[in-house]
């Protein structure tokens, strides 16, 4: 597989770095009160860009804002100290597109949120309050999913959302306590992300980081601890005029309530040329690593490499798929995973949580990491290299039963929505492949600390394999692969 070497950012792009200072307290903003200082912070953003740009300071104290919008050439710089907090009164928020946020960008070029201070949404605050005025008639079951009995994911502001900008720098800031996904970069092009730290265990659906159709990204160097998906890529323009192209994730910590690193689940069009390395992955319900293509987009030229996940609830699931209406199935192919660790628990990850993963609806013993397309519509050439797996093993026939020779059991499921879990009870206890066309094994270690019923790999419906080294410990069975003839 080729990779293109694409990210080659300047210095960055001279944002804001010689202008004016605008300290938002000469603007009337107040510290240490119930104020808001939404007014203030916005005048002093406005003047800021009508000068041709300026660095927006907030000082060291607590303040309360609503819905703001960053402007061209202006940064936000919060000083060490600062705290930003969202107001708790749903009203104060402005939507733009179908998100509403604390801090918005539409069109905006050459933006900057940079300092050692915090941002703050306050979200289990604000989300409870829409929750008591759906239940007190103020708001209607439109904007409150009954089901899951919580407000919908369009009442509740992200911390960030940016749409259509350009030249972005976000760095050293501390995000916390949203009320929906942290953070969200949409149809942008050069972002760089570095040196943050996501805290958001606050209320469901807390993704730590959402790039969606954007092009010549780099985030490096981030902690992140989410109530939902880590990192995700994806692409959601229907339009088919954006896509995602170039994207560089390093150096990273995630711990999520879901998957670390996820992208494909919304995939209208093309994820492209993604390099991920050196992701340090820790007390994660779901996947270390999870690449879906189920919306008609190709999903190709994807490289993960050097990651290190421990107490996680599976390391590997790729997939194709069909949902949400789609017209066609995804494309997946050209996928290169190596340098891979990763140690599974037997007991759930997430415990420690407060908002934790919903538990599954069957019984089921540990899950294998899994590959699999749909019928007529493989994965293609996948390379898994210098890969080592620690199972606890525990697989009990009586509590959840797959054997080898229900393989045909084992449902399909195209239309579903894509998850380790998804199809029950496996019948491998390592690696599950099934609708592979061009795949390679080297180097792969996978051990059991406990025997398991099933064997370590199963082969279902794969074409043009290689398998040059594949060392499996701890499993006494004399065929520990099963192919499928």
């Amino acid at each position: 597989m080729k990779y293109i070497l694409f990210i080659c950012f300047c210095t960055l792009w001279g944002l804001a770095a010689t202008a004016q200072d605008y300290n938002i307290v000469s603007y009337g903003a107040q510290s240490g009160s119930n104020k808001l200082s939404t007014v203030a912070i916005q005048k002093a953003i406005d003047q800021a860009s009508s000068a041709g740009g300026g660095r927006v300071i907030v000082p060291k104290g607590d303040f309360t804002s609503g819905s703001i919008f960053l402007k061209s050439g202006v940064e936000l710089h919060l000083s060490k100290g600062a705290t930003l907090l969202g107001s708790t009164n749903p009203t104060d928020y402005k939507k733009l597109g179908k998100w509403k946020g604390l801090i918005l960008a539409d069109t905006a070029r050459g933006i900057v949120i940079s300092g050692n201070g915090t941002i703050d949404g306050r979200g289990a605050q604000i989300a409870l309050y829409l929750d008591s005025l759906f239940h007190a008639g103020a708001i209607d079951s439109i904007r409150y999913n009954l089901v899951e009995k919580r407000p919908m994911w369009y009442t509740r502001p992200q911390i960030i959302y940016f749409v259509g900008c350009e030249n972005i720098r976000v760095t050293g800031v501390t995000l916390q306590n949203s009320a929906c996904w942290v953070q969200t970069y949409e149809q942008c092009n050069r972002l760089r992300i570095d040196k943050i730290k996501v805290k958001s265990d606050a209320y469901w659906n807390n993704d730590g980081l959402d790039i969606v159709d954007s092009k010549n990204v780099r985030i490096t160097n981030c902690n992140i601890n989410a109530a939902d998906d880590g990192i995700c890529i994806k692409s959601e323009d229907w339009s088919h005029t954006y896509s995602c192209d170039s994207i560089y994730i390093a150096d990273c910590t995630v711990r999520s309530s879901a998957s670390a690193v996820k992208f494909g689940t919304s995939s209208v069009n093309d994820i492209k040329n993604v390099i991920i390395r050196n992701i340090r992955v820790y007390d994660t319900y779901r996947s270390a690593i999870a690449i879906e293509a189920m919306q008609g987009g190709v999903l190709e030229n994807i490289l993960v490499e050097n990651i290190t996940a421990t107490n996680t609830g599976n390391a590997l699931f790729l997939r194709i798929g069909q949902i949400r209406n789609a017209e066609n199935p995804g494309v997946l192919r050209n996928v290169t995973l190596r340098n891979i660790k990763v140690t599974i628990p037997f007991q759930r990850p997430d415990y420690k949580y407060e908002i934790r993963g919903p538990a599954l609806p069957q019984f089921h013993n540990i899950f294998p990491s899994s590959i699999t397309g749909i019928p007529g519509h493989p994965i293609q050439n996948v390379t898994l290299e210098n890969i080592t797996i620690i199972y606890p093993g525990r697989g009990n026939p009586a509590f959840a039963y797959m054997p080898t020779d229900r393989l045909n059991d084992v449902p399909e499921l195209p239309t579903a929505y894509p998850e380790f879990s998804m199809f029950g009870e496996l019948p491998a206890w390592g690696l599950y492949l099934r609708h592979v066309e061009g795949i390679t094994l080297k180097n792969i270690k996978m051990k059991i600390e406990n025997p398991d019923y099933r064997p370590a790999v199963v082969l279902d419906d794969v074409s043009n394999y290689t398998i040059e080294s594949l060392n499996i410990k701890g499993d006494a069975k004399a065929n520990p692969i099963f192919e499928k003839k």
